[in-house]
């Protein structure tokens, strides 16, 4: 994990999912441990917060249907654009 106190991501970046992201009964959309984006879901960072308690960043990304999910630096990776040939 990265240096708490600099989050790895911003704004703007498109991430990926790296984990099946379930409602931990916090998101208002869906039922308690619906599912939110599965696993390779791409995104896009809208909002970096941070849990002051513990310096942790939390990252709030927007999915596909406008689903938008706090996430934490190990659930989220950047997506990988190919360049072009």
């Amino acid at each position: 994990m990265n240096d708490s106190t600099n989050p790895k991501y911003e704004w703007g970046q498109r991430v990926v999912a790296a984990i099946d992201l379930l409602n931990d009964g916090s998101h208002p959309m869906g039922q308690a441990q619906g599912l939110l984006a599965g696993a390779g879901s791409a995104g896009e960072v809208v909002q970096v917060g941070m849990i002051e308690e513990s310096a942790t960043p939390v990252y709030m990304v927007e999915f596909a249907g406008g689903v938008v999910v706090g996430c934490l630096e190990h659930e989220i990776e950047l997506l990988e654009v190919a360049s072009p040939a």
